[in-house]
């Protein structure tokens, strides 16, 4: 029997790809930071919090991390923990350096003392192009970060191809382009609308506020990129691949469409909020994933109005069931405004 583990385990990325590992016969092992309030919704939500092997540790910590890799013996390392949100790095920029950039090279150092024949996947990102000119981008694009976030991922995308060059390992780069689900956080921007267009559409809220409408991204669907980490470390030598749809769409195409999907018009609900702009903007994302399509044999299926539809679909049966008094693993209670919501008495009446 293989084993994996997944730093990160807890996050959108992690939770797919432990329930894809298990499906195919692997011992999954998972990282996870002690938390006062621990988050392990998603995991439940899939049905698979019981089947793996939960190990604390944290990138901030070497010791944790040499104790990850003898606890588990893996065959195959998944890095997918972050300060993932690219707006929080604005604001903690000195800590996703530590835990985004510093955080891959102490893992990359274990690994290389612990278990030098295992297999590294690196969870690298389409920010690390910035706001660039390019029609699309793969893996011969020029990087130009913006954000302390693709700073940080900048680090470790250059350190995951210099430990595999000097010093030998099977550690290769998956520059993801922005991947999407029901198991996104609320603090991005799909989900945030999502979400929101739900609470709308039951009378539980009255506005949506967003920031850069004009924004473009490609825009992918989660479940089918977690196939590709796997895919990558199958390969007989390790490389970066860019995963991508191949198509951009904008903030406000997303809106728009979350909207029809539950039949209201985003315009009367929608609004532009200064604050939710950020001090360096990415305009413009398009992906070009020719590289993985030739080499792994992958592509996307599901396409972007697919994609928004099973957001949309997840997110008002949500709150149907809570309406209902039903009790689930979900987020909301992790986030201010929406535990506001969910602690207030409402009339059933009204309904």
């Amino acid at each position: 029997m293989k084993k994996a583990l997944i730093t990160g385990i807890t996050g959108q990325d992690g939770a797919y790809l432990a329930d894809f590992l298990l499906k195919k016969g692997y011992k999954v092992y998972g990282t996870y930071r002690r938390l006062s309030t621990p988050n392990f919704w998603r995991l439940q939500y899939l049905g698979i919090f019981d089947d793996i092997e939960l190990v604390p540790s944290d990138l901030i910590d070497s010791g944790s991390l040499v104790e990850a890799l003898e606890a588990s013996h893996p065959d195959e390392i998944y890095n997918l923990a972050a300060q993932s949100f690219v707006g929080a790095s604005f604001e903690q920029p000195i800590g996703a350096g530590e835990i985004t950039g510093l955080g891959v090279t102490r893992l990359l150092e274990a690994i290389r003392k612990v278990c030098p024949e295992t297999r590294f996947y690196h969870a690298s990102t389409s920010e690390l192009y910035g706001d660039n000119s390019f029609e699309y981008q793969d893996e011969n694009t020029p990087f130009a970060p913006s954000s302390p976030y693709s700073a940080a991922k900048l680090y470790s995308h250059a350190m995951t191809r210099i430990y595999r060059e000097g010093y030998n390992l099977f550690a290769s780069n998956g520059i993801l382009f922005n991947h999407e689900s029901p198991l996104r956080g609320l603090e991005f921007v799909t989900r945030k609308i999502t979400n929101s267009a739900a609470k709308i559409k039951l009378g539980l809220e009255s506005k949506l506020e967003l920031g850069n409408m004009n924004a473009r991204r490609d825009w992918g669907y989660a479940p089918e990129y977690i196939k590709m980490m796997w895919m990558m470390l199958q390969q007989d030598e390790p490389g970066d691949f860019v995963i991508a749809t191949n198509e951009t769409h904008t903030v406000k195409e997303f809106a728009i469409k979350a909207f029809e999907c539950i039949d209201l018009n985003w315009e009367s609900y929608v609004e532009v909020n200064e604050k939710y702009m950020r001090p360096n903007e990415v305009s413009y994302l398009k992906g070009n994933c020719e590289k993985a399509r030739s080499v792994l044999g992958w592509h996307p299926h599901t396409k972007f109005n697919e994609l928004v539809e099973i957001m949309m679909v997840a997110d008002l049966e949500r709150w149907q069931r809570w309406r209902k008094g039903e009790h689930f693993p979900w987020d909301a209670s992790n986030y201010p405004n929406e535990k506001s919501i969910l602690s207030r008495k409402l009339n059933k009446d009204t309904y």
